[in-house]
């Protein structure tokens, strides 16, 4: 028999026992659906990751008073700051950077590099204007003139900060998008000048920031953007500490920017030769490298779960298909008689694992995309197609039936015809 014949049996077979197949097929789906949905899901975050931390900019790092730490359990970048930790002295460890070691630093440091200080005032601040109110989730930033250019800002319309709202401390600020359109409508008319409330403490709007896209992780349109000088003094600046941004103009000489700001910010901090650094510089790309580490454990655990379920399903279909030569023993013997070889009999028995097992592979591929695209729609980033894993998931399922087939289609293959015909 040539293989259309044999695999037109083997699907004729598998539709006529729609309801024990629809089962098998669901159990493969699932298992699947889990490893493809994830690992789609992983890649919306990995994108989003991506465009909210190339948006601040490769050739730009930060320097604050404590590290960066994101990590699902316990990791090597872990340990590395742990033993770091140990290293510094404990009356030493975490001091704030004020204000005066910031501006020293800004003044001081002589790299062809443009440096920002800001400071995050609140993070869960309401803004008002009339009857019109944000939700109490705005982030209000105290920033000086570059802290627009390091942060990667455009503005819509309006003005940076000048001179005088760097030296006064005056109340004005500038809005993200997504703080405007709640208080001015869609059409954000009338912004420039307007008159808001942070809080208690009333601001004029003097800029209006272009979009910045919004993310899962990040949102960086609920903003208000003030001057660091009225941060302070609005909000206390004696208990701040604050951020130091460099953006190095030529990305090639990133490293040594960094070695230049440690040694210039060790000499500011007062630090002896024998002591480890009080401070840490992170890079831009390095935060974004560290999210993507952490989202190999969640890789891991779905190639963990797809590969349990896989055997699961290879074992439940192994099952089904002895179930099926023993209700099928009677048609086994009236192929034989017909002239069906043993060659013949294997092939169709494996041909409806595989189709059994391959159609549940694709129905959870299908699945898996559609579920873990509903992420890319929350986290606002592209539709994403895994083509990798949708061929390793059909590769997979199709092995997984090849494998759960052979036994009961050498089982089949070996029965008498005459003991065949006769059972009943």
């Amino acid at each position: 028999m040539q293989f259309r014949d044999i695999f037109s049996l083997a699907y004729s077979s598998v539709s006529a026992n729609r309801l024990r197949a629809g089962l098998t097929i669901s159990i493969i789906a699932f298992g699947i659906m889990a490893l493809v949905g994830i690992l789609t899901a992983t890649e919306s975050m990995k994108n989003s990751i991506y465009s909210s931390f190339a948006s601040m900019g490769a050739n730009s790092f930060s320097i604050q008073n404590r590290a960066l730490r994101i990590f699902m359990g316990d990791g090597p970048d872990a340990k590395k700051s742990d033993k770091q930790k140990k290293k510094v002295k404990t009356s030493n460890a975490n001091i704030p950077i004020t204000w005066v070691e910031a501006r020293e630093f800004s003044r001081r440091f002589s790299f062809p590099a443009t440096v920002s200080v800001s400071v995050t005032a609140s993070g869960a601040a309401t803004v008002y204007r009339g009857d019109s109110k944000t939700n109490p989730n705005i982030q209000v930033i105290g920033g000086d003139e570059n802290y627009l250019d390091f942060s990667n800002y455009k503005l819509k319309e309006g003005r940076n900060f000048n001179q005088l709202d760097m030296e006064t401390g005056r109340n004005v600020a500038i809005l993200g998008t997504d703080v405007a359109k709640k208080l001015f409508g869609d059409a954000m008319k009338n912004v420039i000048n307007s008159n808001i409330r942070v809080g208690n403490v009333r601001y004029r709007v003097i800029g209006l920031l272009e979009t910045k896209g919004n993310s899962g992780f990040m949102s960086a349109d609920k903003v208000v953007v003030t001057t660091v000088t009225n941060t302070r003094r609005i909000y206390g600046g004696n208990t701040m500490t604050y951020n130091i941004g460099v953006s190095v103009k030529d990305i090639n000489h990133m490293d040594a920017a960094v070695g230049e700001a440690t040694g210039l910010f060790r000499i500011i901090r007062h630090l002896h030769v024998n002591e480890e650094e009080n401070f840490y510089i992170s890079k831009s790309d390095s935060i974004g490298e560290m999210l993507f580490s952490n989202l190999a454990y969640v890789a891991g655990a779905a190639a963990l779960i797809g590969i349990i379920t896989l055997f699961g399903s290879a074992i439940g279909l192994t099952n089904i298909m002895l179930v099926s030569v023993a209700e099928r023993t009677r048609e086994i013997g009236v192929n034989k008689a017909l002239g069906a070889t043993k060659t013949v009999i294997r092939r169709q028995f494996v041909y409806e694992s595989i189709i059994i097992s391959v159609m549940g592979g694709a129905l959870g591929v299908l699945l898996g995309m559609l579920v873990g695209n509903v992420v890319s729609l929350l986290m606002h980033t592209s539709f994403v197609i895994p083509w990798f894993w949708i061929f390793m998931g059909i590769s997979l399922c199709a092995g997984v039936g090849l494998m759960a087939g052979i036994f009961p289609a050498i089982k089949a293959s070996k029965l008498d015809p005459i003991i065949a015909l006769r059972y009943e």
